[in-house]
């Protein structure tokens, strides 16, 4: 009798339950936004981006996804939504890729009200334009009310092909810099009064300094670089903002005056006011703002290198836009820090007074938004603290957490019941988007029981964050970086739920707290320096789909000049460099060529093995094996050492420097116990992405010119 009233109840809460459908088609057409010449797009029902669907909350959504491309799988990830492991839309991780020609429906409840988007986790889809918003009404509706919503979806937009630009970033190619204005060089250094700050930076051997990584042609949004809103004046207008951005940062500000912020990543949060609004790649803020009396008002999202913006504009009549957002100091270290130390430092003030101190670059206000209820965790549960440190390689695109991608070691082993408190530590200067799928966690920036909920936080360059959430949601669910080039390059996580019978190391006990160093491995264990998991803890090992690999890039670089030729031929993954070096001098009596065909092994960006063949015509010597280092000095000054099989040893130094955004110098020496001394020094005018004149005077050869390749 009591399983036929438990059956009868299930049936009428599934027919009390209203099923919202829709269909979406992936496909790949030509397109761009308005102004722009069309490139290769993957559209989500023909547009970018795809259409916003909407539900309420004790809805059901049924979602067929149409994988309408010829020859790619494709998928679909409903970011910020709580829902079953199964229909989380990671390809590999919970739910199949989408084959082409095929079609997946996705069916899950709808338990929770907010601003919400979907995007695709295969490969680089997301920058080609398959993402689309999410609108979650509550049952009573918005506790705070507006006179009109409106969904503003944020993206960036680049003509080139997705996989190129990461194989661009992957090469550490400059271009980007140059084309968006932000090359650091000598010349731009003295007129900054930062040259003191330029060779700082190089004696520590750290790059020139980038706050984001792409050039891009266009920032949007809803697909446009300027859009118009309807709102008459006095009514209160709700954007719903979604950064859906591959690789960008976003400023807020509207010429209104301070943005309402009423909710963030979903969740209402108790309303506060700031001038500015950074909001990084997957958050989400609702906003308040009120149309003025007369005029046509613009609330603008700058990208956050100051490369460009786009435009919403509400009212009608004259415009009014919003202030300009001062660009970064690139060449100054400390400007880049400053925000994140007074944020540390910082304590609670009243809303006049934090709007008065804001400074105009700044931080998500993280630390004053709270909840508008308690969010604590029961107190009994068993906890553990993990300390997760982002880390990474700018010059050659490697990205990682504690030092290694997630190839290397992706996997974090957890426990359903526990309380996992994350120590988010920054050894990098690059904003990180951290993203955590299937749960909201708790952001502990002094807030207490009124901690927000959100489920994307901006970890800053050189700073922390502590979040936690109760692992309550079996399954295997993805941690990573939003940058989306980040991620693909490693900066990927599994929380993988274990055995009921699987324990942590260390002994859980309830209302216990462990700290586990690196991951998952206790201070003192042998594990512990690397991170690794050790197998006996582990149980189940889940499948890392589309973030397990790690890709192999083809690069060539080269010249052809006057008097000799010179380049390397080089495929390349995160750890690994197989090369083909040539040198050919020609033009006098001294024709020669040398060719040394190796292997390197990088381990970090100071340090590397190399081991290969050295093949040669060259007087008085004969083709031989070397082994050697390549390690690099303060002033950032490449040096390397090697021990050839024929007993010779050959060192060497070389030393670049950025002159202009155009101009390069270079310079080179090196010794050859057979050879003895070889030197040359030239200069490089960068012409495009792929070309550059060069000159350069060689020590065997003489002086001459040509063309210097990038491909």
């Amino acid at each position: 009798m009591k399983t036929i009233i438990l059956f009868l109840l299930l049936s009428l809460t599934v027919a009390q339950s209203r099923v919202v459908e829709y269909d979406l088609h992936i496909s790949e057409q030509k397109w761009s936004p308005p102004g722009h010449r069309e490139a290769r797009a993957i559209t989500i029902n023909g547009g970018v981006p795809g259409p916003t669907i909407r539900f309420r909350v004790g809805d059901t959504a049924r979602i067929r996804v149409h994988n309408q491309l010829k020859d790619e799988d494709t998928s679909i990830h409903w970011h910020g939504l709580l829902l079953p492991n199964a229909q989380d839309g990671v390809p590999g991780v919970t739910t199949p890729s989408i084959l082409p020609g095929t079609t997946h429906t996705f069916e899950f409840p709808i338990t929770h009200a907010g601003t919400y988007w979907y995007h695709s986790h295969t490969g680089l889809q997301e920058q080609m334009g398959v993402l689309g918003s999410i609108v979650i009404l509550p049952k009573n509706g918005e506790p705070v009310k507006a006179d009109r919503d409106h969904v503003v979806v944020l993206s960036d937009w680049t003509r080139e092909h997705a996989d190129e630009v990461m194989r661009t970033l992957a090469r550490g190619s400059e271009w980007y810099a140059f084309k968006k204005g932000t090359t650091q060089s000598l010349t731009g250094a003295a007129k900054a009064g930062a040259l003191k700050d330029f060779f700082e930076r190089e004696k520590g051997r750290m790059p020139a300094m980038d706050i984001s990584d792409v050039g891009y042609d266009a920032f949007l949004a809803n697909g446009h670089e300027s859009i118009e809103l309807p709102g008459q004046p006095g009514e209160t207008l709700r954007l719903r903002f979604i950064n859906a951005a591959a690789s960008t940062y976003f400023y807020l500000q509207s010429a209104t005056g301070p943005l309402k912020i009423v909710a963030a990543d979903g969740p209402a949060v108790q309303p506060i006011r700031v001038k500015r609004l950074l909001t990084g790649m997957a958050e989400t803020y609702d906003v308040l703002v009120t149309v003025p009396a007369s005029g046509k008002w613009e609330v603008r999202a700058t990208s956050q290198d100051g490369s460009g913006h786009a435009s919403v504009w509400i009212g009608s009549g004259e415009e009014h836009p919003a202030p300009d957002v001062p660009k970064p100091d690139n060449y100054s270290m400390d400007s880049h820090l400053m925000a994140a130390m007074d944020e540390m430092d910082a304590k609670p003030v009243s809303e006049a007074e934090a709007l008065a101190s804001e400074p105009e670059r700044p931080l998500p206000p993280y630390a004053r938004l709270r909840s508008p209820h308690s969010t604590e965790l029961p107190a009994g549960l068993p906890r553990r603290t993990l300390t997760m440190r982002a880390t990474g390689d700018m010059e050659r695109y490697v990205w990682s957490f504690n030092g290694k991608t997630f190839a290397e070691d992706g996997i974090i082993p957890i426990k359903k019941g526990e309380v996992l408190r994350l120590e988010l530590i920054n050894d990098t200067m690059m904003h990180h988007p951290l993203h955590l799928h299937g749960h909201f966690f708790r952001v502990l920036m002094g807030q207490g029981k009124y901690s927000p909920l959100k489920h994307t936080i901006d970890l800053p360059p050189m700073a922390r964050r502590t979040i936690e959430f109760e692992a309550n949601d079996a399954g295997d669910w993805l941690f990573h970086c939003h940058l989306l080039y980040h991620m693909h390059a490693g900066m990927t996580r599994i929380f993988s739920y274990q055995d009921p019978s699987w324990q942590p190391p260390g002994k859980l006990k309830e209302g216990s707290n462990i700290v586990c160093n690196d991951i998952c491995c206790l201070p003192g264990d042998p594990d512990a320096k690397t991170g690794t998991v050790d197998p006996r803890q582990l149980g189940h090992v889940p499948h890392g789909g589309d973030h397990d690999h790690d890709p192999l890039y083809f690069f060539l670089d080269g010249s052809v000049q006057s008097h000799l030729s010179d380049g390397r031929l080089t495929l390349r993954n995160a750890r690994n460099d197989f090369y083909a070096d040539w040198f050919i001098g020609y033009g006098d009596d001294e024709d020669e060529y040398e060719v040394d065909v190796a292997w390197s092994r990088y381990f970090n960006p100071n340090f590397s093995t190399v081991l290969g063949g050295r093949f040669t015509d060259k007087d008085d010597e004969e083709n031989r094996a070397f082994a050697g280092v390549n390690y690099r000095l303060p002033y950032l000054v490449d040096s390397f050492a090697q021990l050839d099989s024929e007993g010779d040893v050959r060192v060497g130094l070389g030393k670049s420097i950025q002159v202009t955004d155009r101009l390069g110098v270079f310079a080179e020496i090196d010794y050859d116990t057979g050879s003895e001394w070889e030197w040359s020094a030239g200069a490089d005018w960068l012409l495009n992405k792929q070309f550059s004149l060069t000159t350069q005077y060689h020590s065997d050869h003489g002086f001459g010119g040509g063309i210097r390749f990038r491909f």
